[in-house]
């Protein structure tokens, strides 16, 4: 039987070992990490001065994000000066001595036999595939279905698949490549993510850790498949929460992707059909391609304005169908490797992503909720050198769709002659002519990253632009600049960091009457007509002080922006848990992302679970506060306004993969 689909370590046995070629369980390949990747975020907001009180807020917050990091790097230095009085990342004094698990336990040595005792062992009926890897399909069985139930329990408890010896190697030595920092479990990733291409010198064919692929391994099906290097594999998700939010649905909003309260939900049921290429050697171009479903709830985030979209903009489905990643990759042998993706990818700024094996948390940061989520087009990602990573894009805007780019409908309040603007029979000045652009924000659009990785790989910074273009008022035009930054402190302790500015022009100003009455009126390409349900926000240009006023003599539209910085800390005790502080401060002061003007700070503490390489928990708790305004408890489709500043949110999902 041919095992490639158990492990791509070269050779490798150790669980630790098969940890640092760079097993990858989110992305279920090595070294794989996935759909994020980071930009600078400068912090241009003339409203986060220390003058205003959101402002003040973010003052606050930021210095004690300052002492925070200060006081942790001064724990790092007394970690690295007296190293034998820590235990698993904490105190010696704070941990009892306990039995080391090679298969979960951190710096544990994985068992070894000789060449003789393992030959006693096969020869006494006993199998462990861990140790003799021989011996697995002895366990597993013949028929498709005995595997697939009995490779659950094989792995159940550990937090390695068994590593095939004769498999080729997941990664380029680290003389030639930053070491694999992390490893999956617990981790969502185990290369810092940068998205929009495969991890260059760490991804090579059937490498997925799936046990759809063990269970047909044997077949003819599965024998072609694996030739051809191609595999099918997913997830299926479903979670629930608990709020002191009572408006349903969407009363948990901004919040997400559990945005109606006190419900359980199908979040996501995912298939990947795949085929990796081999971006470890340098000497030959090779290919893949990637297409992946998804229906659940979260299909209501990943959507793009013309691909399924009415499901979200005309019917406000709770489950929807999507696509949100068909792409090609070419891997090119020159420089440290390039790698081309055209298609439906991923949009590569972020720590977290669209696909739940990818986050920490269940629940996702505002910071996420409301940025860019995928692109279509072009992507270059050179890799340079062993430290610096380059990418540039071409894309169509963001959640848009190419057949959308200089697509027009008709204006009906032009054509109709409405005056209810007061401006004059059919006179629109947001849209004149009787017709408009269906998406404005369906146009070429550029991105641009840079990467930097430490020569330990304990540091990764991205700085991206992504999906520039003119700026105007889209589907999800944003114009997202900002920067990520991870360390790593040890095997137990890092943090990632994340902070972006995100600005859009001619954004209609609801203070304005004509501006408001356009909208309602079928003035615009996302006025009711149109996009009865989900339409993109216009802004409060008079920001959090003008909520849901009209105010004389204000402009037609405004130059909105939108500043964010978020925090994970995470410990991990051992291979099959991980804990996160999540924080983060939100300033959305004209309400173009949330619609509602207002600065939101929050906190969250999760716990991640692994029962295997598997299946995975995540119970969490946060508290989200809006500053300047109530913004939880409503629901804009509805009608519904915000009635409460502060949410708290009890939330936990499981991840069962096959």
């Amino acid at each position: 039987m041919k095992k490639k689909t158990l492990a791509a370590c070269g050779g490798i046995v150790s669980p630790p070992a098969a940890e640092a070629c760079g097993l990858d369980r989110t992305d279920k390949r090595p070294a794989a990490g996935r759909g994020t990747d980071i930009s600078t975020s400068f912090i241009r907001h003339r409203k986060l001065g220390c003058g205003k009180a959101s402002g003040v807020i973010g003052c606050l917050f930021l210095l004690a994000l300052g002492v925070l990091l200060l006081t942790l790097t001064a724990v790092n230095q007394t970690m690295a000066a007296e190293p034998q009085t820590w235990v698993d990342g904490l105190p010696g004094a704070w941990v009892s001595p306990k039995y080391c698990d090679p298969y979960v336990d951190y710096n544990c040595p994985a068992p070894t036999l000789k060449p003789k005792d393992l030959k006693a062992m096969e020869q006494s009926g006993h199998c462990d595939p861990y140790v003799d890897y021989k011996c697995l399909d002895t366990v597993l069985g013949n028929d498709p279905f005995t595997r697939f139930i009995r490779y659950y329990e094989l792995e159940w408890g550990k937090a390695v698949a068994p590593a095939d010896p004769n498999a080729p190697a997941g990664s380029r030595p680290d003389s030639m490549i930053a070491p694999t920092p992390q490893a999956t479990p617990p981790m969502p990733f185990t290369e810092w993510p940068y998205g929009g291409t495969q991890n260059i010198g760490k991804t090579v064919p059937n490498s997925v850790d799936s046990p759809l692929m063990v269970a047909i391994a044997n077949t003819a099906l599965g024998k072609a498949m694996t030739d051809a290097h191609i595999q099918v594999y997913g997830w299926i998700e479903p979670a629930f929460n608990i709020s002191t939010n009572t408006t349903r649905p969407g009363g948990n909003l901004p919040v997400s992707y559990d945005y109606t309260p006190n419900d359980v939900q199908l979040d996501q049921a995912v298939i990947y059909v795949e085929r990796l290429p081999d971006e470890v050697q340098l000497d030959h171009f090779d290919w893949g391609f990637r297409v992946s479903t998804l229906y659940g709830v979260d299909g209501r985030y990943t959507t793009a304005f013309g691909l399924f979209s009415n499901q979200l903009l005309k019917q406000n489905a709770v489950n929807i169908f999507d696509l949100p990643m068909v792409y090609w990759d070419g891997y090119f042998p020159v420089f440290q490797g390039v790698n081309v993706r055209i298609g439906r990818f991923i949009s590569i700024p972020d720590i977290e992503a669209q696909l739940a094996p990818n986050n920490y948390t269940y629940v996702h940061s505002l910071t996420y909720t409301w940025d860019n989520y995928t692109n279509t087009g072009i992507e270059f990602t050179e890799a340079l050198s062993r430290n610096w990573t380059l990418q540039q894009g071409v894309t169509v805007g963001t959640e848009a769709m190419p057949w959308h780019w200089g697509a027009h409908v008709l204006n009906p309040y032009v054509i109709s002659g409405s005056n209810a603007a007061g401006l004059g029979p059919g006179v629109d000045p947001l849209f004149p002519g009787t017709s408009m652009l269906k998406d404005p924000g369906a146009m070429p659009s550029l991105t641009l990253g840079v990467r930097w990785t430490s020569d330990d790989g304990r540091d990764d910074l991205n700085f991206v632009m992504d999906a520039w273009n003119t700026g105007t008022w889209g589907y999800n035009n944003l114009q997202w600049i900002g920067f990520t930054y991870y360390h790593k402190w040890n095997d137990y302790w890092h943090f990632a960091f994340e902070t972006w500015n995100i600005h859009n022009y001619d954004v209609p100003n609801l203070n304005n009457a004509a501006a408001s009455a356009l909208i309602a009126n079928n003035g615009t390409p996302f006025s009711p007509t149109f996009m009865p349900f989900n339409a993109p926000n216009a802004a409060f240009c008079g920001g959090p002080s003008s909520f849901n006023q009209i105010i004389p003599g204000s402009k037609l539209t405004c130059t909105t922006d939108t500043q964010t910085f978020l925090l994970y800390i995470n410990y991990s005790p051992n291979k099959l848990n991980n804990f996160s502080i999540r924080t983060e401060y939100f300033n959305d002061y004209y309400g173009q992302r949330t619609g509602v003007p207002t600065a939101y700070t929050d906190i969250a503490l999760s716990w991640q679970h692994w029962f295997s390489p598997q299946i995975e928990m995540r119970p969490e708790i946060g508290y989200y506060y809006s500053i300047n305004q109530p913004a939880f408890n409503g629901d804009a489709n509805a009608g519904i306004p915000p009635t409460k500043n502060t949410a708290v949110i009890g939330a936990a999902d499981i991840i069962i993969h096959f």
